[in-house]
């Protein structure tokens, strides 16, 4: 004999976070959905008026809010009239937010004759008293609130104490690191995307723009930090990507130029939750950021990082169609209105001529031109670069600052890895584009879909095709790179003497040129540590 039925059950099951130990073992008093659901399914076969509508499952959402996907369909069957009975294991499995829990028990339910039952708590809405909702509900919602607030406190203090002590505590990697599989608090250089990164920082040094490193990786079909996670199987989405497939751009550039934690420092506690009732994040100032040094080995040097920094801070962008900017761009400054100079070629009887006047006056807004003929600045340069050598540093420290420029094979091999990875991507496209007709012909896809997709396919292989030539071309600057390095690291140990000036060895010893009306000139000599400043010229 089949039961009369009054009410039409929605059972709610909900599991989070909130509901485990710090170190992520389960709570005694915590339930697993399958528990809560036998619980809640046994209650309901005893009720003589009852039967299950649907059950709503919010598995690893936190009960400090009612933003839950299940939770929001299940008010939409309320709202429609389908559920008019809800109950749920107790009611820290409702919510744990004092204020909302009681404004849907008190005032949503009622004003659609909901009936709610919480069964371990023994509140059923439709026999409670009213000493129970006014007093036994609230107070009982209350505990489940500050639980949650208590629970949120103890997880932001044990995170901070892992920062502090420089562990890793993110879900996912900067770009240029990986962790470590035996310890995934500790993060150790990813081969391929740490040659990036040096890569990158490398052309930065020798005066490229952001815009210019970003086409570069592109032209290489080098992937974005987007496409490489995901190439590698991690489930990372972000915000900072509009296209299908996400391309390096000047912003992502100087995101990693930008970034510490490429030196060995950890840095972390960027953002800051509002509330662990709110789903939002705030940016905090940079003195509140967590910085531990030397917790993981470095990608590029300290030297060179300060360096990047400095040149961010000065237009470094090439004119003329060139890729690089000037010699001295990013460290030659007017020595009154500490403006960058800027760069003019003059042709005098026939003869090309370059000098370097500052910006200010340039544009017309005051200073003086501050004028300095380039060949006279690089003598003089030329000649201070090579006493200080002498003078200030000890010949062990320069033979080690010259091996640090060589070509490292590793890139090559990277390089030719890269090469190997397109050309798969190559095949693929060609199986692809041999595969569409066949559909066409089966009327998986339609004769527009075919046209689409074969257009994409074949501009993706070619895209990969010209990339690989640029790969193949990178290679062999880099050999050449290599060879010239090596002829000239040599010459150097011999005698330790300069022959020609050029931008690497300006960025390895002078940190700052200033010109003067005179044409006296002011020196910051780094040697990427310390410093010594004086006047010349």
């Amino acid at each position: 004999m089949s039961k009369e039925v009054s009410y039409r059950v929605a059972i709610y099951l909900r599991l989070s976070r909130d509901d485990e130990d710090i170190d992520g073992n389960s709570k005694v008093e915590s339930d697993s959905i399958w528990s809560q659901r036998e619980l809640v399914h046994s209650f309901v076969k005893e009720q003589a008026d009852m039967e299950v509508f649907d059950i709503y499952i919010d598995d690893g959402y936190s009960g400090s809010n009612f933003n839950r996907p299940d939770f929001q369909r299940m008010m939409r069957d309320i709202e429609a009239g389908y559920v008019n009975c809800v109950i749920v294991k107790d009611l820290s499995r409702f919510g744990r937010d004092y204020i909302e829990a009681g404004r849907y028990i008190q005032k949503t339910f009622p004003a659609f004759s909901v009936r709610f039952i919480a069964i371990t708590d023994c509140y059923d809405s439709l026999t409670a008293d009213e000493s129970t909702r006014s007093l036994v509900i609230p107070v009982k919602n209350f505990i489940n609130d500050s639980y949650c607030s208590d629970i949120s406190n103890k997880v932001r203090s044990h995170q901070k104490a892992k920062r502090e002590c420089g562990k890793f505590i993110g879900a996912f990697t900067v770009y240029g690191y990986q962790k470590d599989l035996m310890d995934r608090n500790h993060m150790i250089p990813d081969p391929y995307a740490a040659g990036v990164v040096r890569r990158i920082f490398r052309w930065k040094l020798e005066g490229r723009s952001n815009l210019s490193i970003s086409k570069q990786l592109n032209e290489l079909g080098i992937l974005s930090p987007l496409e490489y996670k995901k190439a590698s199987g991690e489930k990372y989405t972000t915000g900072f990507y509009t296209e299908i497939v996400s391309k390096w751009s000047p912003v992502a550039v100087k995101r990693i130029l930008t970034n510490e934690i490429y030196t060995g420092t950890m840095v972390q506690g960027k953002t800051e939750r509002v509330s662990y009732k709110v789903d939002k994040f705030i940016q905090k100032p940079e003195n509140e950021w967590t910085k531990v040094p030397g917790t993981h080995q470095a990608i590029v040097s300290k030297g060179d990082f300060q360096k990047v920094q400095k040149l961010l801070q000065v237009d470094t962008r090439a004119i003329g169609g060139e890729k690089t900017a000037h010699m001295f761009s990013g460290i030659l400054f007017c020595g009154d209105c500490k403006q960058p100079m800027v760069r003019r070629k003059n042709n005098y009887h026939e003869k090309e001529r370059i000098d370097y006047i500052c910006s200010t006056r340039n544009r017309g807004k005051g200073c003086t031109r501050h004028c300095i003929c380039e060949m006279d600045l690089i003598e003089v340069l030329f000649q201070v670069i090579k006493t200080q050598i002498s003078i200030f540093i000890d010949v062990g420290r320069w033979h080690h600052k010259i091996k640090t420029t060589e070509v490292d094979l590793r890139e090559i091999a990277e390089q030719e890895k890269e090469i190997e990875r397109l050309k798969k991507d190559q095949e693929k496209y060609r199986n692809l584009d041999a595969n569409l007709y066949e559909d066409w012909m089966q009327q998986v896809i339609t004769e527009e879909e075919y046209k689409c997709f074969r257009e994409i396919f074949k501009r993706q292989w070619q895209e990969s095709k010209e990339a690989i030539n640029r790969q193949e071309e990178l290679i062999h600057q880099l050999y050449k790179q290599k060879l010239e390095t090596r002829g000239r690291i040599e010459r150097m140990k011999e005698v330790l003497q300069i022959e020609k000036l050029d931008r690497e060895l300006i960025l390895m010893v002078v940190d700052r040129v200033e010109i003067y009306e005179n044409q006296g000139i002011y020196l910051e000599i780094g040697m990427r540590e310390g410093g010594e400043k004086f006047l010349c010229g």
